[in-house]
């Protein structure tokens, strides 16, 4: 093999291919491409009506796609049904039986498969075991808590050693410090066991989190599919930028020369580019996250400053998020600075800075990145 060959990867234990799901004239999914490697974690990100749980549905047999292929482990699962693929599901709303006990409930899939009672006893002692709740196999469901009735969701989908593990929105019901507390708690048990799963959430945090990758979806489409750093320092398009930590939105004008690319926010002077899609010019929308803004100083450069008065000053502990305004009428910038530095008062001159590296350029059409 030469130096310039390279060996190919492994192949995708899960691949979905030009996918496309319609109800009526409705395109839920639209030529979606999808894999995930073995062992695993990928989540499906974005906002409600985005198509992220119509694709797990798709994915899981509940659904049936119109176009394109799905494959596990390079076996067609294109018309399979749901009971034939040995998929483990959690549902955001626990889905589990009232009459049952929990050990009961997460036995419930391994008496479907007709394990011999024995195994099936250890296997459900080992499960709760794993997800914390050994003592409590004779309890019912109106005597857990929330985050208990999520852990017996979660023993019962990983007790039948799935060739896959789907999770649609599992934490959702859960209040702000037991989501922290289970989302680390899946991620430790997915590692552990090495099942390939399929994360659905419209939780950035909770994506970013837990994720190996993440697909990050808007209006049936996959917008970037990238590691969960990757979307948050180098968004693809305007959505995710928008999406994943929110920014700050300019207008920018796109220039080159014979030095490369330049941008100029709004009237100010231009400043080089580290890099921009050749040949690209004119009008643009430049995107600033709020963390990326810091006070000026005199030494820095005129085109990386945005000057304006500030509007407002809300104080979240170690950082204040200072609303600037910084043009006619409303238009204003907002920066989270550290609250130890000295602030001006609102109401009073401003001047920002930003490294010019910092700034992503996007075409105002299509959202693609070209900068």
């Amino acid at each position: 093999m030469s130096v310039a060959e390279t060996r190919p990867g492994p192949a995708p234990h899960l691949a979905a291919a030009g996918l496309v799901k319609r109800f009526g004239s409705f395109t839920a999914l639209d030529r979606v491409e999808l894999s995930a490697q073995r062992g695993e974690l990928l989540t499906l990100l974005g906002p409600s009506g985005c198509g992220k749980t119509t694709l797990l549905r798709v994915i899981a047999g509940f659904l049936q796609h119109d176009e394109g292929t799905l494959r596990l482990a390079g076996r067609s699962l294109d018309g399979t049904p749901p009971e034939a693929r040995n998929f483990g599901m959690v549902f955001q709303s626990y889905a589990i039986f009232p009459h049952l006990s929990v050990a009961e409930n997460v036995a419930y899939g391994l008496r479907a498969r007709r394990v011999p009672r024995e195994a099936a006893e250890r296997k459900v002692a080992a499960a709760l075991e794993r997800v914390r709740l050994g003592n409590l196999g004779a309890r019912y469901p109106d005597a857990l808590s929330g985050g208990q009735k999520q852990r017996v969701g979660l023993a019962r989908a990983m007790v039948i050693e799935p060739d896959l593990l789907l999770m649609d929105e599992p934490l959702s019901n859960l209040d702000a410090k037991l989501r922290i507390e289970m989302r680390d708690e899946i991620r430790r048990m997915q590692r552990e066991l090495g099942i390939t799963t399929i994360y659905v959430t419209h939780d950035q945090e909770e994506a970013l989190a837990i994720s190996d990758r993440i697909a990050v979806m808007e209006r049936g489409h996959i917008r970037q599919f990238a590691t969960p750093r990757e979307v948050f320092e180098s968004p693809a398009h305007a959505f995710v930028a928008e999406f994943v930590g929110g920014c700050n939105w300019l207008d920018a004008t796109l220039l080159q020369d014979g030095a490369g690319a330049a941008a100029r926010i709004g009237a100010g002077a231009a400043f080089a580019l580290p890099a921009a899609t050749r040949g690209a010019e004119g009008p643009a929308r430049a995107a600033l996250r709020t963390e990326d803004l810091r006070l000026a100083t005199p030494e820095d450069p005129p085109g990386c400053c945005l000057e304006g008065r500030v509007g407002s000053l809300a104080y979240l502990g170690p950082r204040t998020r200072m609303r600037v305004i910084i043009g006619p009428g409303d238009a204003a910038v907002e920066a989270d600075l550290p609250s130890a530095l000295p602030l001006p008062n609102e109401g009073e001159p401003v001047r920002l800075s930003f490294e010019p590296h910092r700034l992503r350029v996007f075409a105002p059409e299509s959202g693609v990145r070209i900068a």
